[in-house]
């Protein structure tokens, strides 16, 4: 079942700004020789051909959430983030437009999106950082990493770390075709051609194209989507090598959206190009990967579509260009595993309007992190894992952060399956971006140049129960941030946001239980969050972000299969947020998404469905005072081959 969320341990995983111009000469050489290189790698592997174990494929038989595909445009990576019990997803307007995603409790700069060995970053704002131009089809299902598994193989994000690797590629294709309310229309194609050369290569290319317009379930809630995606691929002997090429221009527009004033039709309009080559290699001491990207995004937002722009501040234009080397992977010892991984970025506000009252335009910075475990056997059926190690993180225009992280697990096996116990510490450390940085201190989006390091520190304590028919989770977790960077405002000044530093003690209880069989999949959970904040002389009567988290929230997700082909996928949430002045709605929701999917047997042939998000139509606004999207239903046929 593809397009689930799984929650694994990086370790154990098998899933499938420059100091001056020689610097900037230098990371451009970096690239350009890696991505030269990136397919000989794989061959020079082919020496230990002998010693080279063949990647076996999991096969995921439950989903966290029930709807894949959305009913108002063409499903994104973040669609599949929708209604997890795990990943919170905050949307202006359509998901696939704009999506804040947040776990345990923290902002959205705090979660990275990671493809194969790289943590693709945007320097502008953590906004547009889970806005992969990537077709979801091209993608393993996601995995989240936080703890000990994020500060181990995240990048400049505190918290959690969304994770995909590149799936192999097979001989194939699909048309997608829909429409649906509010003159939505939206169309998606794929081909893939895959062959095998005389000396056992697996060779693989694939092509995609997506478009949807809509006007929208409000007035000036219109969109306008375009995405194209090449891949080609090489794989031998556990070796894969991948080269992916995205391209997306994105248009939309809703009321309030980043102002939270629904008398403002904003509209945002990005055009994001993504270069990225991954390498991977599974050896008989375990695996490595290497992987570099580059990615440029142009962004032009208006928060008033009636007004012309001059190219004067004001205008909020910005172009960011961010080049990114990685490597991560696992060398299993004789008494000692290690793990480890490394990232080195560079960026630079190439241009813009509004962001030029900042120390820096460009920033190079870089996190490595080693954390060796040991597996200690106490007898037949159980293991003790013990694992200890640190990341540090450089910046060249910031101090350097060393965080340590120590855990240990102990798990129980039997023939039913087997269940576990764990305690771990972890620090992580991250950088603001340039709108935090750069912007003027006064005005919508007041910036605040002095911010510096955000630093993160948690303890947690999981048990969980996994077998063949069910799986089930439960993490109690006590975390402090200090200087993490919120936007607040005065009631009395509700027009004057500024980025504040404000340290929070943050107390949450996650629990999710999944079953399976023959004909239904059910998945459950409830997350509790507290927070205490202390932004210290700053006068502030809340947040949008840091402040704006649900107290209580739980999901429930159903997927029933009347026969082989016809199913029913349906996704629900609740939450109790906290009180903000600003929210013009209810603190509290009940979130639907329902579908009706006619499949095609084995994957090949005729399917069509019907989905519907936001089935009740509740008004609840995710961000205080913007509106909230309306009910969208679309009929979709599909043709696979």
């Amino acid at each position: 079942m593809t397009g689930t969320l799984c929650c694994g341990t990086f370790t154990d995983r098998l899933c499938d700004g420059y100091g001056g111009t020689t610097h900037a000469m230098a990371w451009r050489l970096t690239f350009v020789i890696l991505t030269a290189c990136g397919p000989m790698m794989s061959s020079v592997g082919h020496a230990d051909e002998a010693d080279t174990e063949e990647l076996s494929e999991i096969t995921v038989t439950a989903a966290r959430v029930a709807n894949t595909r959305p009913a108002g445009t063409y499903s994104s990576p973040a669609t599949m983030l929708r209604f997890d019990p795990l990943t919170e997803l905050q949307s202006r307007g359509l998901p696939e437009g704009q999506a804040d995603v947040t776990v345990q409790g923290g902002l959205f700069e705090n979660t990275g999106f990671k493809a194969g060995a790289v943590t693709v970053t945007d320097p502008q704002t953590g906004h547009y950082a889970a806005d992969l131009p990537i077709d979801p089809e091209f993608l393993s299902a996601p995995e989240l990493l936080t703890g000990i598994d994020n500060s181990l193989a995240g990048f400049n994000s505190n918290i959690a770390t969304v994770i995909y690797a590149l799936r192999k590629i097979s001989d194939g294709g699909s048309l997608l075709v829909g429409a649906g309310s509010d003159d939505l229309q939206f169309q998606s194609l794929r081909l893939a051609n895959a062959a095998t050369t005389n000396a056992g290569a697996e060779l693989g290319v694939a092509f995609s194209v997506s478009r949807s317009e809509g006007d929208g379930t409000v007035p000036d809630g219109d969109h306008e989507f375009e995405r194209y995606n090449v891949h080609l691929q090489r794989g031998k002997d556990g070796h894969q090598t991948d080269l992916v090429l995205g391209y997306q221009d994105k248009f939309y527009g809703w009321p309030g959206a980043y102002t939270g004033f629904a008398s403002l039709p904003e509209t945002d309009h990005t055009k994001t190009t993504l270069l990225l080559l991954n390498n991977r290699s599974e050896v008989r001491s375990g695996w490595w990967e290497v992987g570099a990207f580059y990615r440029r995004l142009e962004d032009d937002y208006d928060f008033d579509r009636t007004t012309q722009e001059s190219g004067a501040p004001g205008s909020f234009d910005h172009e960011t260009e961010v080049y990114g080397v990685g490597f991560q992977g696992l060398h299993r010892g004789d008494a000692i595993n290690w793990h480890y991984a490394a990232q080195l970025t560079a960026d630079e506000l190439v241009s813009s309007t509004d962001l030029t009252e900042g120390d820096f335009n460009s920033r190079s910075y870089a996190s490595g992190s080693i954390v060796p475990s040991i597996d200690i056997a106490r007898t037949d059926d159980r293991i003790v894992t013990v694992r200890f190690g640190a990341a540090l993180d450089w910046s060249n225009r910031d101090s350097s952060e060393v965080s340590p992280v120590f855990g240990a697990t102990l798990r129980k096996t039997a023939t039913n399956g087997s269940h576990y116990y764990s305690i771990e510490y972890a620090g992580s450390a991250q950088l603001p971006g340039y709108t935090v940085l750069n912007s003027p201190p006064a005005g919508l989006f007041g910036g605040n140049p002095d911010l510096g390091r955000e630093k993160a520190r948690q303890v947690s304590l999981s048990a969980g129960k996994e077998t063949a028919g069910w799986d089930g989770k439960v993490t109690l977790f006590y975390r402090q941030d200090d200087d993490l960077v919120d936007w607040t405002f005065e009631s009395g000044a509700p027009f004057a946001r500024q980025a504040n530093p404000v340290d929070i003690d943050v107390l949450g209880v996650e629990a999710f239980i999944r079953r399976h069989w023959d004909a239904l999949d059910i998945v459950g959970s409830y997350t509790y969050l507290d927070k205490d904040a202390d932004y210290g002389s700053a006068v502030v009567d809340a947040s949008f972000y840091a402040l704006n988290f649900a107290t209580h929230r739980a999901t429930l997700a159903a997927r029933y299969r009347f026969t082989e082909r016809l199913e029913l996928r349906w996704d629900n949430e609740y939450r109790e947020q906290r009180r903000n002045p600003l929210r013009g709605s209810s603190d509290a929701t009940f979130l639907m998404s329902l579908a009706l999917a006619w499949e095609p047997p084995d994957g090949r042939g005729f399917g069509v469905a019907i989905a519907a998000d936001n089935l009740t139509d509740d008004s609840y606004e995710q961000f205080p005072g913007t509106p909230a999207v309306g009910r969208q239903v679309s009929l979709s046929a599909r043709y696979l081959w």
